[in-house]
Order: structure tokens, then C-alpha cells, then sequence
């Protein structure tokens, strides 16, 4: 009879601790529903982020690195699908045509008036100077022959790619995918591929376009946190830019801005707060880039880390650049941020000064980060052997006295 009275006593006390204890486990269950993210449940995708920062996150939707990739249509390609606008010619009569047909466009390759292939644009790389196009056949993407560039307002030959004939089969691995997507999945290859060595990749998996989480960190535990706690206005789990130093801000950067890197690790995995050379094979990280080999293309980071305004000022990619909007900043608008440290009262303006007259305060950049040509790429234009220069502006910011005669020339100073 004692042991039925204590059985009768356990379960009175028992069952409502064990409600009490469900009701726990539930309440700490995620009250955001995110979409199934491939990156995995600590990522809430970008839709999650409009709900409570609706104004910044459309401003940065229009922005260059959120169309660094993208589903193509027809209405996304810069380039005319119009008859004489619409093709580029190689050698041997070889000739590629921007085609339509119904809602689908393609690159046709044309020989002799023959089809000989064609494929569909299905993903763009590039927004601002120019587009390359890529397709995917099965669970390889490979590039198209033509890009277009919209400083040419012109069809031209893909970068890397030969003026002998169209070529189908340049494949796209995920390394190009790191900077220019927020992430897609690798598929180990089978029995058969295994001796070439080929990887896959998932198309379910991925997220086109550089997103909030790229550099914010996964924001589930955040939104989860900040809709539990309206009241608190200071952001927890989740990282400020501003929270991190000027070294891991430079690293976070550094991931796509330092140009082609053999890196071990993919910056997939790479969190802001990370060390970027721990990604690279010891060897590797251990080099200090010989800035006089940079090409201006590709890697800023190197550049601007070997300017002596960041050695030893406190300059950084965003003293000029704000990732957040699409607004470009003008040679007047940076050349009064480096006003910001230059002056004649700390002893350290341009010695030009004098001779340039109040030309300086609105123009420090054509001098001291002109704009140089790319030797890493070259444009092919349409139908002839002309090769076109890629231009960028150069981040290494020094004194190029040819840039300086440029300036003297043009204002008349002797």
C-alpha cells in the first residue's frame, strides 16, 4: 500500500514538472521559420533581414556586390538581341549569335551557316564593367564564348577564352563561385571521375549574389534573439563590422578583394572575425605580395595594404567604400577624404599645391590612384584582331609622376 501511495505522490509531482519542462524546451524552440538555407539552420536568408531593416537591405540589393551573380534573362543582359548587334565573328567563318526563342536565350555557334552548338545564358558574373554568362550542363557550369562589356557597348570574347573558335567547355569550379556568390555545394566525384578528378556542384544548393550573412555571420540566433527581446535595441549574436578590428575587417575584404588565391580552406566556411591566411597553405600565407607584380586588376587588398596611407595612417577599404548602398563615390567626394588627413597645417599637403591651385582639393586621385590597364585581362572585340584595354583604378596610393604630368599637361602648368 506505501509503495501505490509514493507511485501516486511521484506522478502528482512528476507530471506537471514534466509540462513545465516541455513548455521550457518549447519557448526556446526558434520563433523564426527560415527557409531551408544549404549553408545550414544558423543561416535566416536575406528575407529575414528586410523584415527589420527593410531600408538598408533594398539599398544593398541594388548594389554591385549583391549582382555579382544572378539568374539571367533576357531583360537582366545588357547586350542587344537585335540582328547586327547580336554577334561576334572568330576565324574560319566561325560566328556566335545572341539568340532568342521565346522566353530562353542562347549563344549559338554558327559554322559556315551550320548550327553547330548552342547553350543557354543560365547564370551572370558581373554587373558594372562588363557580364560573362555561364550554363550548366547536368551538374557542371561551364562559361559561354561572349560576355558583354558595358564600357564597349559591346558583345566581345569571354576573358581567358581563344579568337581561334566558340568555346563551350572552360568549366566553372566553386573557387569562382567564393567571390562570386554566397555559397553552393560541391559534389564529390564518382567511381568514373574519380581518376580526373572532376567535382560537381549542387544546383539546389546555390545562393547566387554576395548577401547580408557573407559578412554579417549567420543571423538566425540574432532574429530568433531580437524578436524574443523587442525592447533591446543593442544587436547580439551577430557581428557589427565596426565591432571587428582594422586587420579583420581587412581579412573579411580580402577574401575576394586579393585577387586569386590558393587557399586550402574554402572561404565558404570563413567567418567575419576569421584570419584569412589560415585558409592558406602555410607556405602561401607566409609570402608577402611584391605589390610592383599586382596587376590592377583583382587584388586591391594587396595594393592598398602596401600604400603608405594605410602603413602608417588609418585608412581602410571603407574610409571610402560603403558596401551598403550603390552610391559611387566621385573623385571630388574621395579626394576631400584624404583631406581629411592631408592639410597644410599638419605640414603633409601635396607639394603641388602651389602650382595646381584649388584643382588639388577636388582632384587627389587622378594623381595618386589613377586608373591603369589590366595585363591579366584582355577584350577581343567583334569581327577584328583589336584588343581592348580592361582599365581599373589603382589602390596602391602613391606618387606616379607620369600620372603628374598628365594632370600638368591638361591644367597648362609648366
Amino acid at each position: 500500500m506505501k509503495t501505490k501511495k509514493y507511485i501516486r505522490f511521484g506522478l502528482v509531482f512528476l507530471i506537471p514538472l514534466a509540462f513545465t519542462i516541455s513548455q521550457c524546451f518549447h519557448k526556446a524552440e526558434p520563433l523564426v521559420q527560415t527557409f531551408n538555407d544549404p549553408r545550414g539552420a544558423a543561416f535566416a536568408g536575406t528575407a529575414t533581414c528586410l523584415k527589420c531593416h527593410a531600408k538598408l537591405t533594398e539599398d544593398y540589393l541594388h548594389t554591385a556586390h549583391f549582382a555579382t551573380s544572378a539568374p539571367t534573362s533576357a531583360e537582366s543582359v545588357h547586350g542587344s538581341f537585335s540582328p547586327g548587334s547580336n554577334s561576334v565573328s572568330y576565324d574560319n567563318n566561325i560566328i556566335v549569335i545572341m539568340e532568342k526563342n521565346g522566353d530562353s536565350i542562347y549563344q549559338s555557334n554558327y559554322v559556315g551557316g551550320i548550327l553547330i552548338q548552342k547553350q543557354p545564358f543560365d547564370i551572370t558574373f558581373g554587373h558594372k564593367q562588363a557580364e560573362t554568362y555561364l550554363y550548366w550542363r547536368g551538374k557542371y557550369i561551364f562559361e559561354l564564348p561572349v560576355s558583354y562589356y558595358n564600357r564597349l557597348h559591346q558583345w566581345a570574347i569571354s576573358p581567358g577564352l581563344s579568337a581561334k573558335g566558340a568555346t563551350y567547355n572552360r568549366l566553372i569550379g566553386e573557387t569562382c563561385f567564393e567571390c562570386h556568390s554566397s555559397y553552393i555545394k560541391q559534389i564529390p566525384p564518382d567511381e568514373n571521375e574519380m581518376r580526373v578528378k572532376i567535382v560537381g556542384l549542387e544546383r539546389g544548393s546555390m545562393l547566387l549574389g554576395i548577401d547580408c550573412e557573407r559578412c554579417h555571420g549567420g543571423a538566425t540566433q540574432h532574429v530568433n534573439y531580437q524578436t524574443q527581446n523587442p525592447n533591446d535595441k543593442t544587436p547580439k549574436f551577430i557581428t557589427k563590422i565596426s565591432s571587428l578590428s582594422r586587420a579583420q575587417r581587412t581579412d573579411l575584404c580580402g577574401q575576394c578583394h586579393s585577387g586569386i588565391n590558393p587557399y586550402i580552406i574554402s572561404t565558404f566556411d570563413f567567418k567575419p572575425g576569421d584570419t584569412l591566411s589560415h585558409y592558406m597553405a602555410p607556405k602561401t600565407a607566409a609570402q608577402v605580395p611584391d605589390y610592383k607584380r599586382i596587376d590592377v586588376h583583382g587584388n586591391q587588398v594587396g595594393l592598398l595594404t602596401a600604400s603608405q596611407c594605410f602603413i602608417k595612417g588609418k585608412i581602410e577599404c571603407g574610409t571610402c567604400h560603403n558596401t551598403h548602398n550603390n552610391q559611387v563615390q566621385s573623385v571630388k567626394m574621395v579626394s576631400l577624404i584624404c583631406t581629411n588627413c592631408h592639410s597644410e597645417a599638419k605640414h603633409n599637403f601635396c607639394k603641388m599645391a602651389g602650382q595646381l591651385g584649388q584643382v588639388i582639393n577636388s582632384n587627389c586621385i587622378d594623381c595618386h590612384m589613377p586608373v591603369k590597364t589590366s595585363s591579366s585581362i584582355v577584350l577581343r572585340g567583334t569581327g577584328d584582331k583589336t584588343n581592348y584595354p580592361f582599365i581599373a583604378r589603382m589602390h596602391r596610393i602613391a606618387i606616379y609622376p607620369e600620372e603628374t604630368k598628365k594632370v600638368e599637361a591638361m591644367l597648362g602648368v609648366k
